[in-house]
């Protein structure tokens, strides 16, 4: 039971990692008609008419949403380690539990970075462009979070089956 649940949640947290990664690193987190011109953005950079320029604005909301998904997907790769390690070294508990949580941290900050983008967009630039709506990077980063919440909690289910179980009798190979 605890390879199942470890390895439901590893796959569950691999596949989170690879839609946080694109999703964090693609310019298609809006789209919106800008001087009659089909425009998109993301998060390091806009386009226009095909023509990427990085971000010439600081603004404080694409650098807090910024570190929050780069720091999202740092714990999401650090509980899959965890996850892959224990199939590696045996079942360590701590290790599923630790991943567990590094998943469970991963769902937050990713939530919370695409809180921060979502209040901003919907607030400033839903009143400055018209024609605007959330696009296919945003929607990556929402799977995303979802999926590193049940990698998260499929983890910590095993470590509670291990420690609700009795350890498995040593047997020695003669």
């Amino acid at each position: 039971m605890l390879y199942t649940l470890a390895g439901g949640g590893t796959l569950c947290g691999v596949v989170s990692l690879v839609l946080l990664i694109v999703s964090t690193v693609t310019d298609f987190w809006m789209q919106y008609r800008y001087s009659g011109s089909s425009a998109n953005q993301g998060l390091w950079r806009f386009c226009i008419n095909h023509k990427c320029h990085a971000h010439t604005m600081t603004v404080a909301f694409w650098d807090a949403t910024r570190a929050f998904m780069l720091l999202a997907v740092l714990s999401c790769f650090a509980g899959v380690v965890l996850g892959l390690s224990a199939f590696a070294n045996g079942t360590k508990s701590r290790r599923v539990r630790t991943g567990g949580i590094a998943l469970i941290l991963s769902g937050f900050l990713a939530l919370l970075a695409l809180a921060i983008y979502t209040g901003v967009t919907v607030t400033f630039f839903g009143k400055r462009f018209m024609d605007w709506r959330f696009s296919w990077s945003y929607i990556t980063g929402w799977v995303a979070i979802i999926l590193s919440f049940a990698a998260g909690a499929f983890q910590l289910c095993a470590y509670q089956k291990t420690v609700g179980e009795p350890a498995p009798p040593n047997i020695q190979d003669t």
